[in-house]
């Protein structure tokens, strides 16, 4: 079907939303709680737009197209409500850009410097919480900073089926939490951090990227993950002394965003100063650097003089999960053809 936003003449297929096709046209429409992965919420109501023929505005991420449908996205009054409800986010809100490790890659301070909030103008009662809660080894949660888009819930319950946390209360007291308000490592959390990912504010941080660096002056690379033969692909966020400062993904890669707790947050042993970054040889009870040639030498050697001496059976080899299939193949085909037995295993097997 064919539409129009924003004057664009567009094409359409039934059942998307404008969100979705504004987003595939390159239109940008704001948004606070909207993910490819989500079933539409509509709960931060900043990408309303206005549809010609209806009295009101209403919400992108909700409502699907039809044909002939005429819509705009920036009209002074849509700006102006855009305008409104930042306002409203940010006079509950813990107001720390300056020192917030946030700043840079925060949704909220971005819409706030687009529709030009200079300041809170809606002043009264907040929300206390009780501080930061550092209940685990992984990231932080900061209710002072949370705006309510309930993006981690839905991430938690619909995308990884796992529903560890929760909104608790109602009305202004709404916060989300843990059921009893149990400390992550002792309910179902997988800590695989795409709420992290997700969250358009500080209120969740990897704990690795605290005072590190500024968003702005990380570099940005891409690479597949080393713990698994699955191939997800990581987007390494590397400091100006090429260290791991911490690990995010995206929605176009192969893992569509999505990461196990080893993946998320299991990369610091790159930047461990007892990593073996060499080959080493042990002779007389040491070890000593050695060339990759003159340790694959030694290793060849060894394997032929236990085959003639022991025969094959004196070996076995055990694979990885961390290998690719064909990497495996080989492994075993190299045991079979090679050293003439077929004592061979997986890590995965069980």
């Amino acid at each position: 079907m064919k539409l129009t936003i924003n004057g664009e003449k567009l094409e359409a297929t039934e059942g998307q939303t404008i969100l979705e096709v504004a987003q595939e046209n390159g239109i940008d429409i704001p948004n606070l709680c909207y993910s490819p992965e989500l079933k539409p919420e509509g709960a931060c109501r900043m990408c309303v737009v206005d549809i010609e023929g209806v009295a009101d505005p209403v919400t992108a991420c909700t409502t699907e197209v039809s044909a002939g449908m005429v819509v705009e996205t920036e009209t002074p009054s849509l700006k102006k409500m855009r305008k409104v409800l930042v306002e409203l986010m940010l006079a509950n809100h813990d107001v720390e850009c300056l020192t917030c490790d946030k700043a840079g890659d925060c949704k909220l301070q971005d819409y706030a410097y687009r529709y030009s909030v200079k300041k809170v103008r809606f002043e009264g009662e907040k929300t206390e919480f009780k501080g930061i809660k550092d209940d685990n080894p992984f990231f932080i949660r900061d209710n002072r900073k949370c705006i309510l888009c309930y993006k981690c819930v839905n991430l938690c319950k619909q995308v990884q089926g796992e529903a560890s946390i929760n909104l608790e209360n109602r009305g202004f007291d709404t916060r989300v939490t843990t059921a009893f308000d149990l400390p992550l490592e002792e309910i179902n959390c997988q800590f695989c951090g795409l709420c992290v990912n997700e969250c358009p504010t500080g209120a969740l941080m990897e704990k690795s990227a605290l005072r590190k660096a500024r968003n702005w002056e990380l570099k940005k690379g891409s690479t597949i993950c080393p713990y698994c033969g699955v191939g997800c692909e990581l987007e390494l966020n590397i400091d100006e002394n090429d260290q791991i400062v911490k690990v995010t993904t995206n929605s176009d890669n192969v893992n569509r965003g999505q990461t196990c707790v080893k993946g998320k947050f299991g990369l610091d042993f790159v930047n461990s100063e007892e990593r073996l970054t060499k080959p080493l040889i042990k002779e007389e009870g040491r070890f000593r650097e050695a060339s990759w040639e003159e340790a694959l030498d030694k290793v060849a050697d060894n394997f032929g003089r236990i085959r003639d001496e022991f025969g094959g059976d004196a070996t076995a080899a055990l694979s990885s999960a961390k290998c690719t299939n064909e990497e495996n193949y080989l492994m075993q085909k190299f045991m079979r053809a090679v050293m003439g037995t077929n004592s061979v295993d997986h890590c995965a097997r069980l």
